[in-house]
């Protein structure tokens, strides 16, 4: 069953999400913009995705570039959640999964430290 929620109170989750994300890690974060949209048009049951080139991959060539994108797939997490818990759990761990990509871990690493 989808749980109901605003996208105002989706957005504040986000939010909340990344307060929780080391500063270390948040300062480190460099050219990169967290979007909330409702769904993937391609994938339409993804929860999130990163989209640019991630920290460890940056050369020389990258200044000038447009910002990097995660974005959080709102729909599709309300889609798997049964409670309002459900979601802000699912939000966490989609937010650090994403965060995880711009410093250049993969999703074997991260399915394997428990962030899949």
């Amino acid at each position: 069953m989808t749980v109901e929620m605003t996208r105002a109170r989706f957005d504040e989750l986000v939010e909340e999400a990344l307060d929780l994300v080391p500063p270390e890690f948040t300062h480190a974060m460099n050219n990169v913009v967290v979007l909330v949209e409702d769904r993937n048009p391609d994938e339409p049951s993804l929860l999130g995705l990163y989209q640019g080139i991630a920290l460890t991959e940056r050369n020389t060539d990258y200044g000038g570039s447009l910002p990097d994108h995660i974005f959080i797939y709102r729909e599709a997490i309300l889609d798997i959640c049964d409670s309002e818990e459900d979601v802000v759990e699912e939000v966490i761990i989609t937010v650090v999964h994403e965060i995880a990509h711009h410093f250049g871990i993969d999703d074997a690493k991260l399915h394997e430290l428990g962030w899949g």
